[in-house]
């Protein structure tokens, strides 16, 4: 090759590798959580080694949960005064033991009903923990602690 040829090409590959390293570089984003719902489970091909086969489940299924949560959530005055209705999305952890941990706002309705939703999950019993291969596996999973006034929302029985 002609010098000024090479000399080119090694300016190229030093500028390249040069902007490769720059610590200022955006990371990829992060994957979205993957929520797991009962009776939706997909066999994968290839990469799921960590995916469960059977969802994790509240005791009892949604509608106890939805019990515990009529029980157990307090309508936060100052909700009731703003009349704030809805649903805090919180994230926690399905240990293999059934237990649930790191709680999470995700999806925040205001400061008194994440702070409601926090100490209510934080009194749920074990749930049945999700498997893999009949193995019990730890998973993430998201919550939605419903808020709404008595007025606006009837309950079923």
């Amino acid at each position: 090759m002609t010098k000024p040829i090479l000399s080119l090409l090694l300016l190229l590959a030093a500028t390249s590798a040069a902007f490769a390293q720059q610590p200022g570089t955006p990371a990829a984003p992060a994957k979205a959580p993957i929520v797991l719902k009962s009776g939706h489970m997909q066999a994968q091909a290839h990469g799921a080694a960590n995916r469960p086969d059977k969802a994790p489940s509240f005791p009892g299924g949604a509608p106890a949960l939805g019990v515990f949560f009529q029980q157990h959530v307090k309508y936060p005055e100052a909700a009731r005064v703003k009349n704030i209705t809805g649903n805090v999305l919180l994230t926690a952890t399905v240990g293999a033991d059934g237990t649930l941990s790191d709680f999470k706002v995700a999806q925040s309705l205001s400061p008194e009903c994440d702070a409601e939703a926090l100490r209510a999950a934080a009194q749920l019993p074990a749930w049945q923990p999700a498997t893999r291969k009949g193995v019990p596996v730890p998973v993430m999973i998201q919550l939605p602690v419903p808020f709404a006034n008595g007025a606006v929302l009837s309950v079923e029985k």
